[in-house]
């Protein structure tokens, strides 16, 4: 008996979550037609740490590399040849200051500096390279470097060999992956929390020339807009990552956590056991997301800010428009444990219902009662 051909994969439990969809008519575009300028990538980011012994030694447990370290400074960098991804400088309580994005050319800066009223100024003492310092409508310092120090490669967390079906490339050989911090490559994206959602994001279009790779949006409000984007960075033809900044709409304006990539899913793993015997706290994984696609695993520091191991990212090239899915819980995971309420920081705190009522009142807040109970409807499912 003739066994019939299927006519496709059968179907997923996420198939309806993956960002296949495009945009309807009329949608919000995912580009800006003439962007002031289009940043290469995000350099480093900025925290300020009251203990930098402390963040020293996460750090390192983390798997960044310290570059250098003074007694009000400490950067960090991965194996990669680059800048530092990380500056801590030291300050009276631990929080996120901005990201530091790269420019394509130095001409860029002078642009960006006359849109703005802004100037160019040296980096800093020491230290090669100009900047320019901008504020997005959040409120977040955000700079724009050019011609900054950059580092040699360093040594690599080597890719275990796999066998996979007919690919037999380990013989007479077992796998030992080494109980060792997961050596980080490179800074990966940062992810924002804003209750001036289109306005920022039209403004990291239009000013840092930043395209969109995927919009999710509220169940049942659509036509409202999306609530949250990831960015990626516009170099044509060149491939570049799924997101090097996401934001969504929420009560707060913050930080919600950075990542950092490793090796592969072993590195990952064994990282992920070498931090959890240390004492550290994880927030959530392992997994693997849907938009971007990465395998992931979140932890939080000594200080309770949120950074990710994550490795097998998706990348796109200019060429790839904007994907549209629904907003849900269990829509951030392929496969991985249920997301937690740490993750999505749904847990009840004065702090937090201090930024709610403070975001619904405020005047240019784009949060109203309605998108907000339909957010936390959003998480929960």
């Amino acid at each position: 008996m003739e066994i019939p051909a299927l006519a496709g994969p059968p179907p997923s439990a996420h198939s309806d979550l993956h960002s296949e969809q495009g945009a309807l008519r009329g949608e919000r575009p995912g580009r800006s037609r003439s962007p002031v300028i289009k940043v290469r990538d995000l350099a480093w980011l900025v925290f300020e740490k009251p203990d930098l012994d402390r963040a020293e030694t996460f750090a390192r447990d983390f798997g960044l590399t310290v570059s250098v370290r003074t007694a009000d400074e400490l950067r960090l960098r991965g194996t990669f040849a680059g800048t530092d991804a990380v500056v801590i400088h030291r300050g009276p309580a631990s929080r996120f200051v901005g990201p530091v994005f790269r420019a394509a050319d130095r001409a860029d800066l002078d642009r960006l500096a006359r849109h703005a009223g802004a100037r160019v100024r040296p980096v800093g003492p020491g230290r090669a390279g100009a900047v320019v310092d901008l504020v997005d409508p959040t409120g977040f310092p955000v700079g724009v470097v050019h011609g900054t120090d950059s580092h040699p490669a360093l040594p690599e967390q080597v890719a275990l060999p796999l066998n996979t079906g007919t690919a037999q490339r380990r013989l007479n050989a077992a796998q030992r992956p080494a109980r060792e911090p997961a050596r980080v490559q490179r800074l990966g994206h940062v992810v924002l929390e804003t209750p001036r959602f289109g306005a920022a994001l039209d403004w990291y279009l239009d000013t840092l020339g930043m395209i969109v790779s995927d919009f999710l949006f509220l169940p049942g409000q659509r036509g409202l807009g999306p609530t949250m984007a990831f960015l990626r960075c516009d170099r044509g033809a060149a491939p570049a990552d799924h997101h090097t900044l996401a934001m969504h709409l929420g009560p707060g304006s913050g930080y919600v956590h950075s990542a950092y990539q490793v090796t592969d899913l072993d590195a990952l793993a064994a990282g992920g056991e070498y931090l959890r015997e240390r004492g550290y706290r994880r927030t959530w994984g392992i997994g693997r997301h849907i938009q971007g696609s990465q395998l992931f695993d979140y932890w939080r520091d000594p200080d309770r800010l949120m950074v990710e191991h994550f490795a097998d990212g998706d990348l796109f090239d200019a060429s790839v428009e904007p994907g549209w899915a629904p907003l849900s819980a269990s829509g951030l995971a392929q496969w991985g444990p249920p997301v937690t309420r740490d993750f999505l920081g749904t847990t009840p705190s004065p702090a937090r219902l201090r930024e709610l009522t403070a975001a619904l009142r405020a005047e240019d807040t784009e949060l109203t009662a309605a998108r907000l109970l339909a957010l936390m409807k959003a998480m929960s499912s």
